[in-house]
């Protein structure tokens, strides 16, 4: 009776990916800066878009970039509220500004995606230690947001921030080939992870480990969550892994959603057998000199979804297969455009934190 009435109290409460979406975070674009040419960063990237990002990094993303992808999330935005969603933002703030710790100096990058450094688990929201440096503050452009939800009943955890020091990175690190075994640009000097590396299922929990993922942060979450919850690795084939959800996605109870370039489907979790196993569609050949260019999510943006319910999903209106294929799989798609946020993070899921989904906490795995 008391969680209940603490659930009602608080403005913070989703406990899984599917539950009817009832409030979200949505990222801003303004003042976005070109993030910082450190290891962590450029080793998702190919050695020729690094060069040139080690050139621009530190100043603003050109207009040409910025606008349409900010004329897409102002509809994005406004079909959300159209669908009786509360939408939340955040402040605008330059990137470009400088900042520091006593061992370095870095510039910021931007807050288009919320689902990075911030995590829900039911009505607790917790701030992730990130690994780029220059995200070491991208959690304060929400904190007008977090005091508010605090205010009004929501639990509100920072993780320990991490020093980001050269302890952390490996020196020298090269992106392994197909035929070497998997290797990442951390060490397990201390815990950091982004939230965009684990999707929610009640009381279980996936994660990836990736170059912004450790084993030390996967322990951190599991030890703070404690008994009450489960956490489950994914293997991913991907030689440059940076969030899941170009990987692996929840879309219902017994419904997930795979990428059958980075994952195996006979390797999964066994608590999954019993659920359906989705392979997403070869993604469609758009525009795809600009995600080479300028994402480091590729190709495989078609997979980043998101749920406002367990039948109705906000998918890319260009990935035309991935709207056939969901459909197919008996989901109501809702077309919306947004390739050309791909610069900036991502795509729906990556552009959204969902606050509060109108559901309970369950175990979809017993």
């Amino acid at each position: 009776m008391e969680a209940a009435a603490e659930r009602h109290r608080s403005p913070v409460g989703s406990h899984n990916e599917w539950d009817p979406l009832e409030e979200v975070v949505v990222g801003r674009l303004e003042g976005a800066t070109i993030p910082s040419s450190h290891p962590v960063v450029t080793c998702n990237i190919p050695p020729w878009a690094a060069r040139l990002q080690g050139l621009a990094a530190g100043h603003h993303y050109p207009r040409r970039l910025v606008e349409p992808a900010q004329e897409e999330l102002d509809k994005f935005t406004d079909l959300l509220s159209s669908l009786g969603v509360t939408v939340t933002r955040p402040e605008p703030v330059d990137h470009a500004k400088e900042f520091g710790t006593p061992d370095w100096t870095s510039r910021g990058f931007c807050n288009s995606c919320p689902r990075d450094s911030l995590l829900v688990i039911g009505d607790e929201i917790i701030e992730t230690p990130m690994a780029w440096p220059c995200r070491y503050f991208e959690t304060h452009t929400y904190r007008p947001i977090l005091k508010d939800y605090f205010r009004r009943g929501a639990r509100w955890t920072a993780a320990p921030r991490p020093q980001l020091t050269d302890e952390l990175f490996v020196d020298d690190f090269r992106v392994p080939d197909e035929d070497e075994p998997m290797r990442y640009v951390l060490t397990e000097f201390e815990p950091v992870f982004d939230a965009a590396d684990f999707v929610r299922a009640g009381r279980d929990l996936f994660v990836q480990r990736s170059n912004v993922t450790n084993r030390m942060g996967i322990e951190w979450l599991r030890r703070h969550l404690g008994p009450g919850y489960r956490i489950h690795e994914i293997e991913s084939r991907c030689r440059t892994p940076m969030h899941i959800d170009t990987t692996f996605l929840l879309l219902a109870p017994g419904k997930v959603l795979v990428n059958p370039e980075y994952i195996d489907v006979d390797r999964l979790p066994e608590v999954l057998d019993s659920w359906d196993v989705l392979v997403a569609p070869e993604p469609d050949p758009i525009d795809e000199n600009l995600l080479k260019v300028t994402s480091m999510c590729g190709k495989w943006l078609s997979l980043n979804v998101l749920m406002l319910d367990e039948k109705r999903v906000i998918a890319e209106r260009h990935h035309t297969g991935m709207l056939r294929a969901l459909e197919e799989w008996g989901f109501e798609p809702i077309p919306c455009d947004l390739l050309h946020y791909a610069p900036f993070g991502g795509s729906f899921h990556c552009a959204t934190l969902d606050v509060r989904r109108r559901g309970t906490l369950e175990s979809y795995f017993d």
